[in-house]
């Protein structure tokens, strides 16, 4: 056994903690996330030619937040785990427990899917809100989205949750949470690296590329759905859903869905848009 299996039991999830309050790590990687992203944009904006203005940057995080915060949460709610909120309905957004006293818990079940969707629908708002191609600002911002990633990974990682299947391979992990205390992948670090570093590399390397134009979203997509197919052969399928379909998960199926539309718009967009022939 080395340092590397038992590093999870050696970071505490929480950067400040006092009398039952505290700031996780996990908080802080969304912060990142945003500031990482905000500033790929603005720098997008200042060496690329989109018509759209910084200004109208700084607008948009707001509904960004909005975004990733309420979709992930309802997105949760609704793929992973929807009977149990349908019976305890004010859970889905209380911060509190008082089954035994009061006690903070903060919001506990994010859902990348949900998440998704809520930023989509956030961009489709802002666009015609402002006046703005919906094509143009999806090949604007998806390419600096993966990189949020890494951060929300390592989060999950500090937090020890969303860890792998069990594994007899030397990089395998023990974590505090897991009730077995069995040597499992450390999923969240693959994810952090393909869903994240290795995405953002793809796509900020072909980000200027005529012939994505309007199809940046679709690559992202089918991208990321690919990606996070093949990791959650790795990932350890929810206490409460398990196998949802055969031998795939609930995040696969969502995944496969992802595909399916990255593909369709990567085709759709293709056909008389004036898009230039890919190279």
């Amino acid at each position: 056994m080395t340092f590397w299996n038992e590093l999870p039991y050696t970071i505490s999830p929480y950067l400040i903690q006092f009398n039952g309050f505290g700031i996780r790590y996990y908080s802080l990687m969304y912060v990142l996330a945003f500031v990482t992203f905000y500033f790929l944009i603005r720098y997008r904006l200042k060496t690329e030619k989109f018509s759209i203005r910084v200004g109208t940057l700084d607008d948009f995080l707001v509904w960004a937040a909005a975004g990733v915060l309420l979709g992930g949460r309802l997105g949760y709610v609704i793929f992973y785990d929807l009977q149990y909120y349908l019976d305890h309905p004010f859970s889905i957004f209380m911060p509190f427990s008082f089954t035994n006293g009061f006690t903070f818990t903060g919001i506990s079940g994010m859902s990348y899917h949900g998440g998704l969707i809520g930023v989509m629908a956030a961009v489709y708002g802002f666009s015609r809100k402002n006046n703005i191609s919906l094509w143009e600002f999806s090949d604007l911002i998806c390419p600096a989205v993966p990189l949020g990633y890494t951060f929300g990974r390592l989060g999950n990682f500090f937090n020890s949750e969303l860890y792998g299947r069990a594994t007899s391979m030397p990089w395998g992990m023990f974590f505090p949470s897991d009730p077995t205390h069995t040597l499992r992948h450390p999923s969240q670090l693959y994810e952090a690296f393909f869903e994240g570093i290795v995405l953002f590399c793809i796509l900020w390397w072909v980000r200027k590329e005529a012939c994505l134009r309007r199809r940046m979203f679709g690559l992202y997509l089918a991208g990321y759905g690919l990606i996070r197919f093949m990791i959650e052969f790795f990932r350890e399928p929810d206490d409460h859903l398990k196998f949802v379909a055969y031998f795939l998960t609930m995040g696969q199926i969502l995944c496969l869905i992802m595909i399916f539309a990255g593909v369709l718009i990567l085709f759709k967009n293709k056909i008389g848009k004036g898009i230039e022939p890919c190279c």
